[in-house]
């Protein structure tokens, strides 16, 4: 039986509910005086607080993602992009992945880490690897950074991750630092959470994969990782740790995408009905080549206009969180759907483990990735393609470091007060990139960019202080926040 607040796997994630609510969608999917109530529902209404967005049900929000009428697919994007203006405007945050290990005792059929496959060395970093990998990183740019490692209790146990966040944390390059570390490790204990909490990272991240269990089952025939109710009630078991920014995805293109779509929304109710926040982000992964996989052998692939669609409507029916895509994507399908939803990327990325040290931003290591990337610019190049977009590129990492974390992230991110806090912030982080990193062309256009959004800080007292604050970067100082 469906129940949202059940701490079960099968109860929260309920089959038979998703199988009702997609016969729902299809049903509905031409019913356009439906549609228009859903949409008119989910539309951002002002208030004497600022903006609030209600959102939508995972029923809801499937009836849009079924709506097959033009026009009212129009204006399904349209409101997206209303939406994510409202309540990221024109900032997009920068990241980059640092693979750890790619030892693993899963035998994921999808994954090329999996035990079995004898085409990729093994490698694990030391410290001193870590260290080497973090100061190329900051020498990038780079503030913000998503661990990976695969999942072996004997070569990747959650004292080796921990003492890689230190030594990350530990690390001051020249002007360089990583100010957070968010985390996407395999499932674990209530305990080992608890020791991530204070080892200080930002958000936990992990992928469901599917949420279809009998094919989760399959895609995962052996390994820690076969059991769906542990790994499905991970989030639960981080938020009782302590973790209050958690962030979902599924790999789309296991199994029928608008299935898993439900199942997304679903697990997103969940974790605000039980633990009063949803998640603090939602990835959305499309499954890719790489060493030993074919993507060609799963035939649930969905084509870039279904992609878009997927965001845009993950956009609508949940407003207030933020939305990553990755360097798996190209660059004019990342064009896309950062207007529609999409709030973080990365840049300049390498999924392989030690792919950053000792290599130039020409050179790519491919011994050892775990999937591969479509988008090969430097961080450089994507930062100046995106203020030439019209966005902002952001490296703030004010919120973590303010305790603006979990519910009281989410208070302000609900009625789009946050940005009177990122919009200052991600000009003071783009300057600090323009001063120490940028190429003299994007550090022309960031100028101008900045000297043109300083004006839009709306709070006088607070546009003054942001001034005072470039100023001061401008003359070498740096970290400075809202």
């Amino acid at each position: 039986m469906y129940d949202v607040k059940s701490l079960k796997a099968d109860d929260f994630i309920n089959h038979e509910e998703i199988l009702e609510t997609l016969e729902y969608a299809e049903q509905n999917k031409h019913n356009k005086a439906l549609i228009e109530e859903i949409l008119e529902k989910a539309s951002p209404k002002k208030t004497g607080r600022g903006v609030e967005c209600v959102g939508l049900s995972h029923r809801e929000a499937s009836v849009l993602l079924a709506c097959d009428i033009p026009e009212m697919n129009k204006k399904i994007e349209e409101l997206a992009r209303e939406i994510k203006q409202a309540f990221y405007g024109d900032r997009i945050v920068m990241f980059a992945p640092l693979y750890l290990s790619n030892y693993c005792v899963n035998k994921c059929v999808y994954c090329p880490y999996h035990m079995q496959n004898k085409e990729i060395p093994r490698k694990k970093l030391t410290q001193d690897e870590v260290r080497d990998e973090v100061i190329a990183l900051q020498d990038m740019g780079h503030k913000r950074l998503a661990i990976e490692s695969g999942e072996d209790p004997v070569n990747n146990p959650i004292e080796y991750i921990l003492d890689c966040i230190k030594t990350i944390y530990s690390i001051k390059h020249k002007n360089g630092a990583i100010r957070r570390v968010n985390v996407n490790i395999a499932a674990t204990t209530v305990e080992n959470y608890r020791k991530l909490k204070e080892a200080g990272i930002g958000t936990y991240i992990l992928f469901q994969e599917t949420y279809h269990r009998e094919s989760y089952e399959v895609l995962h025939p052996a390994g820690p990782k076969h059991n769906y109710a542990y790994h499905t009630e991970a989030m639960d078991r981080a938020m009782d740790g302590g973790i209050d920014d958690v962030g979902l995805g599924v790999l789309f293109g296991l199994d029928k995408y608008r299935y898993e779509f439900a199942g997304l929304l679903m697990h997103a109710e969940h974790l605000e009905a039980v633990h009063g926040v949803g998640p603090h982000t939602i990835s959305v992964p499309r499954l890719r080549r790489a060493s030993d996989i074919d993507p060609n052998v799963f035939d649930n692939g969905i084509d870039d206009d279904t992609f878009a669609k997927i965001v845009a409507c993950i956009r609508i029916a949940v407003p207030y969180t933020g939305m990553i895509i990755s360097t798996r994507e190209s660059e004019a399908c990342r064009a896309k759907v950062i207007g529609l939803g999409v709030s973080q990327i990365s840049g300049g990325s390498r999924t392989s483990v030690g792919g950053y040290a000792g290599y130039s931003s020409e050179e790519r290591p491919h011994d050892t990735e775990q999937f591969d990337v479509s988008d090969q610019r430097t961080l450089d190049e994507v930062v100046k393609w995106l203020m030439d977009s019209g966005y902002i590129p952001s490296f703030c990492t004010a919120c973590y470091r303010e305790g603006r974390t979990g519910d009281r992230f989410m208070a302000l991110c609900k009625v789009g007060q946050i940005q009177n806090c990122c919009h200052p912030n991600a000009l003071l982080t783009l300057q600090e990139y323009l001063q120490d990193y940028a190429s003299p062309e994007t550090k022309k256009v960031g100028e101008a960019l900045i000297d043109r959004e300083i004006q839009n800080v709306p709070d006088p007292k607070r546009r003054e202080k942001a001034l005072e604050y470039l100023r001061k970067i401008r003359d070498g100082e740096r970290d400075f926040r809202f």
